[in-house]
């Protein structure tokens, strides 16, 4: 359990939640048709007679978008159903052409699965999921083109929605964040859903309610369609601090659903919902139960990629990283390769510095994705063998990383060009040291009558003497043995 408390006026306050994350399936077509799925077409361009519900159409399950939910099923280490079944949702909405969603009910084809999240404490925890199903998206309804009148774009509907329900296993907005960043970051390993909340391809129910530490759980909330890591976070915070205020000035939390409002920072009320709606649901008369072929699921599992979750832990026992190393390097498949072929043959921790700290740090500072880096990793990888032989010191290092992200050269020939070889020749760097020590006879005296603090004076004017080049280890060592005699 979170030690995540609140405290109120009547004490401290648990917090419980539970998400369910609307996941669109990445495929070319729609869940029953062979429409477009393409974002951003004309409106009404990628509908078929199936999408818009006419008369006597029926609809044709995509074998390949069943195969997508099997793979995420399979990654969210759940059990995946051989036999499932797609069930009518019937409930009326002006974007939604047949009067019915064709979702699944009773016999989801994924069940009980998974997810650890990793918390800014370097903690982890294991988040249940309680389902997965598949089930048609609804259209959309535009409400300001027109003063009095509302649009309806059908592009949308009928596309692939995974629905994720997790257990109320969580306990903060930081678990909750936690939870979504790790989820979308799974899917997107799979490549069975983008995760581009901000073009709605995820949108995630986050449901919220508020007890005393140990009481039964209390009546939830549910605040809909929340769109960003940072409006769940929001989102959740505000809900809690408004459900602990109702109770304690003697009011009751109303089972609703709730919009979440990022301009005001605030939910308000969208329906009640004391009652969960009846949607009539029945098995679909025109679908068959969904039944999967044999060796289907064991096909499919052969064929996952390595997931972050199991980068993340061959990242700390391979290579040596930290939980917190592995969990920035993790993020990104492409950053995870990045790194990888960066270290390969060279020191993993260092490689992990230099992209974590610098590149990234660049990269993030430019607002541009690690994907077009002008350094590549072969040369990253040259950089750090460069540090590890002693050609350059850490200090140079950063110089030449700098020449190397303005002009992408490779770090070799920017050493070799700008003359920046460290000096290890120890003959070299004692005549240097010699003339140091010649022109500094004061500070020489106070040293050695006991002003330690004075070495660091020495390193440095050693140091701007070689502009920088001669190895500092080398230095330190021919310099003590001088000045401590």
């Amino acid at each position: 359990m979170s030690n995540y408390r609140i405290q109120g006026e009547t004490g401290e306050w648990e917090v419980v939640i539970g998400m369910e994350v609307h996941a669109q399936v990445t495929a070319k077509s729609k869940l029953f048709s062979g429409a477009s799925t393409k974002f951003g077409a004309e409106p009404n361009s990628q509908v078929s007679i199936v999408d818009a519900a006419m008369p006597g159409m029926l609809p044709v399950p995509n074998k390949y978008v069943i195969e997508q939910g099997v793979k995420t099923g399979l990654g969210l280490n759940a059990k995946v159903n051989k036999t499932s079944v797609f069930a009518r949702k019937n409930y009326f909405y002006a974007d939604l052409p047949q009067g019915y969603q064709i979702s699944q009910f009773e016999h989801p084809i994924v069940g009980e699965g998974v997810i650890e999240i990793d918390l800014p404490d370097g903690s982890t925890k294991n988040i249940g999921v309680t389902r997965m199903h598949l089930e048609q998206d609804a259209g959309k309804s535009v409400h300001d083109l027109h003063p009095s009148k509302s649009y309806v774009d059908l592009n949308r509907s009928g596309c692939a929605l995974m629905e994720i329900v997790s257990e109320p296993d969580i306990s903060s907005p930081d678990e909750a964040t936690a939870y979504l960043s790790k989820l979308r970051m799974i899917l997107r390993y799979l490549g069975t859903c983008d995760g581009n909340m901000e073009e709605g391809s995820m949108r995630a129910d986050v449901n919220v309610s508020v007890r005393k530490p140990g009481a039964p759980l209390g009546t939830r909330a549910e605040v809909k369609n929340v769109n960003s890591l940072k409006a769940v976070s929001q989102a959740i915070e505000y809900e809690v601090q408004r459900q602990i205020s109702l109770i304690e000035d003697g009011g009751e939390v109303v089972q609703e659903t709730r919009l979440w409002d990022p301009n005001k920072l605030e939910t308000r009320s969208m329906r009640s919902k004391e009652d969960a709606h009846d949607y009539r649901y029945f098995p679909d008369p025109d679908l068959l139960p969904l039944t999967l072929e044999d060796g289907l699921i064991e096909r499919l599992q052969k064929e996952l990629p390595e997931l972050p979750d199991e980068k993340k832990h061959r990242f700390m026992n391979d290579f040596g990283l930290s939980l917190y190393d592995s969990s920035v390097l993790i993020a990104e498949q492409s950053r995870a390769q990045f790194f990888e072929d960066a270290a390969k043959g060279h020191d993993a921790k260092l490689t992990a510095n230099w992209v974590i700290n610098e590149l990234l740090g660049a990269r993030n500072k430019d607002g541009k994705a690690l994907e077009d880096s002008p350094i590549t990793a072969a040369n990253l990888g040259g950089l750090v063998a460069l540090i590890q032989d002693n050609t350059i010191s850490g200090k140079i290092a950063k110089d030449v990383f700098a020449l190397m992200y303005e002009t992408g050269k490779a770090p070799d020939a920017i050493v070799e060009e700008k003359g920046l070889k460290q000096v290890t020749d120890t003959g070299a760097i004692e005549a240097i040291i010699d003339e140091v020590i010649a022109e500094n006879p004061d500070n020489v005296e106070k040293y050695r009558s006991g002003k330690d603090k004075l070495f660091g004076f020495f390193v440095g004017q050693t140091m701007k003497k070689s502009q920088g080049k001669a190895n500092p280890a080398i230095v330190n060592e021919i310099l003590k043995k001088k000045l401590d005699v």
